[in-house]
């Protein structure tokens, strides 16, 4: 796990170490554990490390046959496979990125239908001159490309490519719209103007610094559901389970997992109780004195079951005020997900005791566990579209109508491509956005700014092929989803309740912005908010922090901050009102 970057000049003349400098320097929390630099022809890759396997010799960039050189920010959990496979090859280190070298040698740009694992990846190929970077299927691992009058620039993380100036801090106003309303921007522009996402799975192949191929790695599995007994599907998950934790757990460095009070966590913590042959260290958010559901019992009932150890993390109203700039700072690619506080809050924690923590994202997406699928699947005329309400539309506060749910529509006529149902067709649409650009957003952002990895085992090719394809009725059963790994936890661990009605993870934001009533004026004075609202609405709407009002007034925060700091470029030093205090 670590932060990579990199430049292709398009004269031709080599590429500045001083660039490369830039671009390492802002993702340095990405790789507390060293740095490395390569630069030939009109290529230099630039590389931070978190030494997660390999500890000695692990360092990149890595150098293979012919010349090729590869700097790679993830894990490839099937490296020891790979290198069975590979047998022969003349390998230099244990490192999990190695054996892409050789596959890349043997397959060119088919190289990644091998892999397993996250992974964002830069191999420069000398001897064609070319440049290729490829992404994972999910998008669990980030990447970002600019292309500019001088330079062909990639990275981690958007605020590095910044960096270097080359490109303008300029705001998307689409993509601004769609974060008000959706909480996090879709497709493959990025809320920067003139800065790209890589898309999840896409290979792209760059020479002279312009782009001349891209290809792509699909996530999900085509085809409607397919037939199967319950019995047998049960036991085939438990399979593909046991083998996908099994996988993750692959470190050299201390691990742990978050665990809250559903059923993903829960799964996770029995299989790596059953395959660890240590106590699993578990961590639980929960925020003292609050009217917010208290997850703590529950955890930490399952980690006595299990015999794993138990660490809860409070989550106090003074964090709210006091880390949240610094939080949104980290979130360069926004997502105003409230769950960034906990989340954020657990790895400060964690970071105290391991180095890799898994965690249960990706099991609502692919066994189809939110309540807005089910009203998707509802027969004509009474199913409904998801996403049809924005954050902010419909409360009369935007200066200006937009149109938000472009890249949603996107998404959804993409996935009516592939032969699969409707039901499908809604968590594909999810994977496409909701998942790489909120959720894996989320995880990556909050746990690398501590120098933590985080792995998702549900989100594993295999458990994806077999889960993607489930009968319709082995995801929505007795009015709940996600039915067929309720029934294998119900198995497994039948104390985590699996079949108790579902009470869905809030943070209480609006608790806290109620009881710092100025707050509303203040962030009205924000040049971004006044840019965005009417004169006098944001003032109106923390009068009445009700759920709906309260997630809005939230969104607007974290806009702010998140703009103060990425847009302005400004510092983040203190808390909340610090913050918005400052003048120019």
């Amino acid at each position: 796990m670590c932060g990579i970057a990199g430049a292709m000049s398009r004269t031709g003349a080599a590429v500045e170490i001083d660039l490369l400098e830039k671009l390492g320097a802002a993702q340095a929390h990405r790789g507390p554990d060293g740095r490395g630099h390569y630069r030939q022809d009109a290529v230099g890759l630039a590389h931070q490390r978190l030494a997660i396997i390999d500890l000695a010799t692990g360092d990149q960039p890595l150098f293979g046959p012919d010349g090729l050189v590869l700097i790679a920010n993830g894990e490839i959990y099937n490296n020891p496979e790979l290198r069975e496979e590979l047998a022969g090859e003349p390998f230099k280190t244990k490192s999990d990125c190695e054996p892409p070298l050789y596959l890349y040698r043997r397959h060119g740009l088919d190289y990644v239908d091998h892999l397993r694992g996250m992974y964002a990846i830069a191999l420069y190929d000398p001897a064609n001159k070319q440049l290729v970077l490829s992404r994972d299927p999910f998008g669990i691992k980030p990447l970002y490309y600019a292309e500019t009058d001088s330079h062909f620039l990639f990275s981690s993380e958007p605020q590095a490519i910044l960096a270097t100036g080359l490109v303008e801090r300029r705001e998307m106003t689409s993509a601004r719209d769609a974060l008000v309303n959706l909480q996090f921007t879709t497709g493959a522009e990025t809320i920067f103007a003139g800065i790209h996402r890589l898309l999840p799975g896409e290979t792209i192949v760059v020479r002279n610094g312009r782009i001349a191929e891209r290809r792509r790695r699909a996530a999900l599995p085509d085809g409607a559901p397919l037939p199967g007994g319950e019995d047998a599907l049960l036991d085939e998950l438990d399979t593909r389970l046991a083998e996908s934790v099994t996988l993750h757990q692959r470190s050299d460095v201390p691990y742990g997992m978050f665990l809250s009070g559903g059923i993903d966590s829960a799964a996770v913590l029995a299989l790596m109780a059953r395959l660890s042959c240590k106590p699993v260290l578990a961590f639980t958010a929960y925020f003292p004195g609050t009217s917010a559901r208290d997850e703590t019992d529950l955890a930490g009932k399952l980690a006595r079951e299990v015999g794993a150890e138990h660490v809860e993390v409070p989550v106090s109203e003074e964090d709210f005020w006091q880390l949240l700039p610094g939080i949104a700072a980290s979130m360069d690619d926004p997502a105003a997900d409230y769950a960034i506080l906990p989340t954020a809050k657990l790895a400060m924690t964690a970071r105290q005791s391991v180095k890799v923590v898994l965690s249960g994202e990706g099991g609502d997406e692919l066994f189809a566990g939110y309540g807005r699928y089910r009203s998707v699947d509802r027969p004509w005329p009474f199913a409904r579209p998801m996403r049809r309400k924005g954050i902010l539309s419909e409360l009369g506060i935007l200066r200006e109508a937009s149109d938000w749910r472009t890249g949603m529509r996107a998404a959804e006529a993409e996935a009516q491509n592939h032969g699969w149902n409707r039901l499908q067709r809604a968590q594909a649409v999810d994977c496409a956005d909701w998942l790489p650009n909120d959720l894996l957003t989320k995880l990556d952002r909050c746990l690398m700014a501590h120098g933590i990895e985080g792995r998702v085992p549900f989100l594993d090719p295999v458990v994806a092929e077999l889960a993607f394809r489930l009968p319709d009725r082995l995801k929505l059963a007795e009015g709940r989803g996600k039915y067929l790994l309720r029934k294998w936890l119900n198995d497994v661990m039948p104390s985590a309740e699996p079949f108790s009605p579902k009470r869905g993870f809030t943070v209480p934001v609006a608790d806290w912005m109620a009881r710092k009533p100025e707050l509303g004026a203040l962030l009205a004075a924000q040049p971004s908010i006044q840019a965005l609202c009417k004169p006098g609405m944001v003032e109106s709407l923390f009068q009445r922090l009700d759920k709906r009002n309260g997630f809005a007034a939230w969104t607007l925060l974290f806009c702010a901050l998140w703009h103060h700091r990425h847009i302005q470029n400004r510092p983040v030093e203190g808390g909340i009102f610090d913050v918005l205090s400052q003048r120019e």
